[in-house]
């Protein structure tokens, strides 16, 4: 019975843990003079060692880390804006968590979490 247990563990660990992001942002935006285009995510997590005062987002487009700030009253939301050239009419982007987590018998551990990759489509 109880090896029937421990077959399960890894999966218990994995979906005990599961992250969510949520865009908050259109999928498609109308071109601006800036060529800045704002994005938002929120994120959730059951991970219960997660140290939320610890979490750093950024949002991954065109090669480069574009830093997000939290969003006022909320404590799972994040905003920010990414670069689009004149010249493209679209933008692949992700974000990314970087955070730390309580480990037993351990100071706090770094890790970092990616969502999927999302297009912001301009129109112009």
């Amino acid at each position: 019975m109880w090896k029937n247990c421990l077959k399960l563990l890894p999966i218990l660990l994995i979906t005990g843990c599961a992250a969510t992001f949520t865009r908050l942002t259109a999928e498609q935006q109308p071109r601006n003079d800036k060529n800045q285009y704002l994005v938002e995510t929120s994120f959730t997590s059951s991970q219960q060692s997660l140290r939320w005062d610890t979490i750093k987002v950024s949002v991954l487009a065109n090669g480069q880390a574009y830093p997000m700030t939290p969003v006022l009253q909320l404590t799972n939301r994040w905003e920010g804006y990414i670069p689009v050239p004149a010249n493209e009419n679209s933008v692949n982007y992700r974000f990314k968590f970087d955070y730390k987590y309580n480990s037993f018998g351990h100071p706090p551990q770094p890790a970092t979490t990616n969502s999927p990759v999302y297009t912001l489509k301009i129109a112009d």
